[in-house]
């Protein structure tokens, strides 16, 4: 292609300088330059200092910037205690936190300027996460470090709030979220630990193609709304070889909620989940469906263990008497649980904070719910008991041997229920609803 090359004479410095101009325009056209993903910038390079004092903000945000300007690349956290508030990632820009590091998450709320965003299935103004992102395909967030949200100030704030209104809603106090992804393909987080979130910890929405894997993810009793990782309106999400334990739902599939949820078609159903290989120890149910969803549908959690010591539960479908919802085709198979405080399912009306704004009550359905090969110690069954206008069919237990403190078991309005090899204190029990193993 190139017979004849261009021939240069250069004959003054300025001329010189020309010709350096030309050659390296030529190599950027024509030599494969490195990739996005292997330039990596300090934070620390950009001024961020790890005192565990200093706001960083600013300097995080401006390295965010300088590396999105350039072709993207890696932010780097390197050891130290980085404090920052909101900060937002952009194409091309991963996140890497390197062994003992912290972003830690400021406690001033005013470090997260309001701005409309996602929650509790709907979009109103409130704050972001500490870590956002928003269009980001092939976004990674890994690393051996932490990102710690300043938690403990807001649960106070919100317990303070709940003493004196017992109906304070969730969103009434403002808490940051650890880390928001929204609309993003090919996303990634891995190895990190998430601690002491005022909110959410993980929140996805409206993702598709993502792994989430070998995350470490605690925060203690008494801090409200700490959901270990919510899948909103995703699809194609893997959850690997994780430990969740927290004050609230380990996993949590969510969508839309209210009386209209259904006509929006902005918001995809949840599909194509698959749980595998995670401990879970505090927290309110290993998987749980709701309180805000419309449809969701091929889900698999297997391979866990539940080690926990609060009443915690295998599975839990939350049912809103204000939503239309249509869950089918959920398994939960080859659990361990570990926990004499546990429930084994729990399929009923949620009624937490729901509102029908004068319409009529729309209908739920449950369809293709198995429970199988589960054993160990737990405090009870469960509770199985569809709302007025629910359907739930096709509901089976298969291969389970369990050993009760409460041994009853509560099974109503149920089409199609089977069990299968199912053990209830060593005895074989078969299915009769509202009775008790003895």
């Amino acid at each position: 292609m190139y017979n004849n090359p261009v021939s240069i004479k250069p004959e003054s410095l300025l001329q010189r300088l020309c010709c350096f101009v030309f050659l390296q325009a030529l190599l950027v056209v024509f030599i494969p330059v490195t990739t996005a993903a292997a330039k990596q910038l300090s934070i620390a390079t950009a001024g961020a200092v790890g005192d565990g004092i200093t706001l960083n903000t600013a300097a995080i945000q401006k390295a965010i910037d300088a590396l999105a300007a350039n072709g993207g690349g890696t932010l780097v956290i390197p050891k130290g205690e980085f404090v920052s508030g909101a900060f937002f990632l952009k194409p091309g820009v991963n996140l890497s936190l390197d062994k003992g590091a912290v972003l830690k998450g400021s406690t001033n709320i005013d470090d997260y300027p309001e701005l409309e965003t996602r929650i509790e299935g709907h979009f109103e103004v409130w704050i972001p996460a500490l870590v956002n992102a928003s269009n980001v395909n092939h976004l990674r967030i890994t690393g051996k470090g932490t990102i710690a949200g300043g938690g403990k100030p807001f649960w106070d704030e919100f317990w303070k709030a709940r003493a004196v209104n017992r109906n304070v809603t969730n969103l009434a106090v403002k808490r940051p979220r650890n880390i928001f992804i929204e609309d993003s393909k090919d996303v990634q987080v891995s190895g990190i630990s998430l601690r002491e979130s005022g909110f959410w910890n993980l929140h996805l929405f409206r993702c598709t193609g993502v792994l989430v894997k070998n995350v470490d993810i605690r925060t203690p009793l008494r801090s409200p709304s700490t959901d270990g990782i919510d899948v909103d309106s995703c699809q194609n999400v893997a959850i690997r070889g994780c430990y969740i334990s927290v004050d609230d739902d380990n996993i949590g599939l969510k969508g839309n909620k209210g009386t209209s949820a259904m006509d929006d078609k902005t918001i995809p159903p949840v599909e194509h989940i698959r749980i595998s290989n995670c401990t879970f120890g505090l927290g309110n149910s290993a998987l749980t469906l709701g309180s805000e969803n419309t449809r969701v549908s091929d889900v698999v959690i297997e391979n866990c263990r539940l080690t926990g010591t609060n009443k915690n539960c295998v599975l839990k479908l939350k049912l809103r008497p204000d939503t239309e919802q249509h869950y089918e085709n959920i398994t939960a198979r080859n659990i361990t649980v570990q926990n004499p405080n546990a429930q084994l399912v729990s399929i009923q009306g949620w009624t937490q904070f729901f509102d029908l704004q004068g319409q009529p009550a729309p209908g739920q359905w449950v369809t293709n719910v198995t429970l199988a090969n589960i054993t160990g110690p737990l405090h009870d069954f469960g509770r199985v008991d569809g709302p007025a206008k629910s359907t739930v069919s096709n509901l089976a237990f298969k291969n389970i041997n369990i050993k009760l403190k409460n041994s009853a078991v509560m099974i109503r309005n149920v089409q199609n229920l089977k069990f299968t090899n199912v053990k209830i204190n060593g005895v074989a029990y078969t299915g009769d609803p509202g009775t008790a193993a003895k």
